[in-house]
């Protein structure tokens, strides 16, 4: 599907949203990705295509996706061109797919675990969450580097979702969790029963490495339900 860059959101220091308009309405559901072609000049060996959660939810005239840019020399070409677009900038989005999304058992207990960037299908599901005034029992962790990298509060907020943040570099002010975010943490923090799904959503490296943790902890492999985000890496 043909959309048209419309405009971008400044979340942080290094992560935007940027919003799209389509023709006809793109169907998804909140937590699901899509591959974005974006024709560029001089495009790298990584290409022109990426696959990118949607951050928007789908009660939003736009569809939305959200990056983080960290502006070096290993910064691809696609990331680049990315974060110049302008207004009337046209892209390919494919059909939303991908099974990171709300149990239909409402009454599921929920653990949420963002690792950075990987809080944006939790925009998605919260947003969709609030717009529908729906509560679910959700227990949302979001794990972040310092202070600066928090994001989407408004929106967590909006949904009257607390969100217990563990900065792993704080400044000397912050009273909340601190340290690297490990599988220990997450569960002494959610205290899942037999019964609770676990969503980890971040880089690859971090989150196979939490669900090891986990498994070795005793939570079974069905309790996890995970979204990797290729490319970014967490060592």
């Amino acid at each position: 599907m043909r959309a048209t860059f419309h405009h971008s959101d400044t979340e942080s220091h290094n992560v935007k949203t940027f919003w799209f308009e389509t023709p006809e309405s793109l169907r998804y559901t909140a937590g699901q990705y899509t591959e974005i072609t974006l024709p560029h000049d001089n495009p790298d060996n990584r290409g022109i295509k990426r696959w990118s959660t949607l951050s928007s939810s789908p009660t939003e005239k736009l569809l939305a996706i959200s990056s983080e840019y960290a502006g070096d020399e290993n910064t691809s070409s696609f990331k680049r061109a990315l974060f110049n677009l302008e207004a009337g900038a046209q892209v390919d989005l494919a059909q939303a797919m991908g099974d990171f999304v709300l149990p239909k058992d409402t009454s599921t207990r929920l653990i949420f675990v963002g690792l950075g960037i990987g809080v944006t299908p939790f925009r998605s599901i919260f947003k969709w969450l609030a717009d529908n005034d729906e509560q679910r029992d959700i227990t949302f962790i979001h794990s972040v580097a310092t202070e600066d990298d928090i994001i989407f509060q408004n929106i967590f907020d909006e949904a009257h979702q607390h969100a217990t943040i563990v900065v792993e570099d704080p400044s000397d002010t912050w009273g909340g969790e601190r340290g690297q975010l490990t599988a220990q943490m997450i569960l002494g923090i959610g205290k899942p029963d037999s019964d609770t799904l676990i969503y980890l959503s971040g880089a690859q490296d971090y989150l196979e490495r939490l669900q090891r943790d986990m498994l070795r902890e005793g939570v079974k492999q069905h309790q996890i339900v995970t979204d990797f985000f290729p490319g970014y890496s967490k060592s």
